[in-house]
């Protein structure tokens, strides 16, 4: 048994393995080079396998990479882009009308009609609301989902349903599927990256990136938009960069021999993969995350010349840069910690719509803006969208708060082959329930696996007894009426 400074080789493995926990598991290897040389199977013969590696798509992909903007909380779809002008005579009247949110369901409550004017926009004539002017500006490129359902009305279960498909725990998460399906061309940053709201993490927190029951190897890797991107990243101050290298070397041989007895170990094997990704990325990242290669009226268009718009705009602007750089899925957080630090409005609404919807309007346009100006947006596909939606009544005997609502809500897609300027689906005339095309979240799911180049129904996981999908094992089709 080999002896490092008193302790065990397992134990030195192990704390030299947690040293690099902020990366996850979301290693790649080398093509060529160090593990294709010396990485093996558990048969001792067999090459390794990078869980990454690029695949095939099932057919021919209108997307690349994939930008999901999560409004953490639940924006309210009357407030933002679902026009209902009955609710604005209604307001403060109470009226019959079936609701079930965190405060149980319900058959009358009191009105809150929009606290915003809405107006067409575009050749398409979308309607929005006057929370987002600049957004306003971009609806030619929107297709707008207007009946969204989703089953859980309290934000845990619903952020993971909208994360990973169910409203339980332990399920891999959209991004893994992504990477779990494609594979990643970038062999120096992950293919799944998370940045989470300044005020904090969502609820449930690393469960909404996790890649549950497949591979450690899929899960997100958390990026930050100041600071070190990516903590943990930099070696000791006294580590040259060939005692680096020999290090992992030595470090990556000892696990691959602790692997060969003990055959299919997932954690294992993306502990390998992590270490040499963690290697390049102390130059790639650094990279991948310097704005100051930006130009001036660039980061102007993203709002980061203003306080308010400062912190959001310049993640927008690093998840261009990431696609930019192969990255194959990202997930920007609008929204973290608790109440009005994200958009549950259950207080006052106008207060915290404003303050979400002002730090976030401009961001999200400039990155539209950017991305078609470059030529990208036609191969990235932008989602946005919270947990769930709102109530068109109040929560309270007093005030403008509503409850959570998943019968009716908006999202919206742009880019990646998706047909802008349109609107489908519909809610009743108080915006509470769908009633025509209603589209459940599997769908929105369906729909970005499908842009991607992957068949929702045929993209499968054998785990539990079952070919697990991200779908569900009963399958669903595409919003094909929001496709080019």
């Amino acid at each position: 048994m080999h002896n490092f400074c008193g302790r065990t080789r397992r134990e030195f493995l192990w704390e030299a393995g947690a040293g690099f926990s902020g990366l996850a598991m979301t290693g790649l290897l080398q093509k060529e080079g160090f593990f294709a040389k010396q990485a093996v199977g558990a048969d001792g013969v067999t090459p390794f396998v990078n869980p990454l590696a690029p695949k095939e798509p099932h057919h021919a992909p209108k997307a690349k990479s994939v930008i999901f903007l999560f409004m953490y909380g639940g924006p309210s779809q009357v407030d933002t882009f679902d026009y209902k002008p009955k609710l604005y005579g209604l307001d403060g009247k109470t009226i019959p009308v079936k609701t079930k949110g965190r405060g149980g369901a319900r058959n009358e409550g009191r009105v809150v009609g929009p606290k915003w004017n809405f107006q067409q926009y575009g050749q398409s004539g979308q309607w929005v609301s006057d929370l987002f002017p600049n957004l306003a500006t971009c609806v030619d490129d929107i297709a707008f989902i207007k009946s969204m359902t989703a089953e859980a009305p309290v934000h845990g279960s619903a952020m993971l349903q909208m994360n990973s498909g169910k409203i339980q725990s332990g399920y891999p998460c959209l991004g893994s599927w992504v990477n779990y399906g494609l594979g990643t061309e970038n062999e120096n940053l992950p293919g799944f990256v998370v940045m989470l709201d300044h005020s904090g993490g969502p609820i449930s927190g690393a469960k909404n990136w996790s890649s549950g029951f497949m591979p450690a190897s899929y899960q997100a890797t958390v990026m930050r938009s100041k600071g070190p991107a990516i903590l943990d990243l930099v070696p000791p101050e006294n580590m040259s960069d060939d005692v680096q290298r020999q290090l992992i070397s030595t470090i990556n041989e000892y696990n691959q021999e602790h692997q060969l007895s003990r055959g299919e170990n997932s954690n294992l094997a993306a502990r390998i993969a992590s270490f040499e990704l963690a290697y390049k990325m102390q130059t790639t990242a650094p990279e991948a995350t310097d704005l100051s290669q930006e130009t001036e009226s660039t980061l102007k268009l993203y709002g980061m010349d203003n306080p308010q718009t400062e912190y959001f705009g310049r993640q927008c602007l690093l998840a261009r840069r990431l696609v930019e750089r192969g990255v194959r899925f990202i997930q920007v957080y609008a929204g973290g910690n608790h109440n009005d630090a994200n958009w549950d409005a259950h207080g006052d609404l106008v207060k915290n719509h404003t303050l979400h919807a002002g730090r976030t309007d401009k961001p999200i346009a400039g990155l539209l803006k950017d991305l078609k100006a470059r030529g990208l947006l036609n191969e990235t596909l932008i989602v946005w969208g919270g947990e769930f939606g709102r109530q068109p009544v109040a929560e309270y005997k007093e005030g403008t708060g509503r409850d959570h609502n998943v019968a009716g809500f908006t999202m919206w897609c742009a880019g990646g082959g998706i047909k802008g300027g349109c609107s489908v689906g519909e809610t009743d005339e108080l915006g509470n329930e769908a009633v025509k095309d209603r589209f459940h979240v599997k769908h929105l799911h369906a729909t970005i696996l499908h842009q991607l180049g992957l068949d929702p129904n045929h993209l499968s996981f054998f785990y539990g007894g079952l070919d697990q999908k991200l779908v569900g094992v009963e399958g669903a089709d595409p919003i094909k009426q929001i496709i080019s």
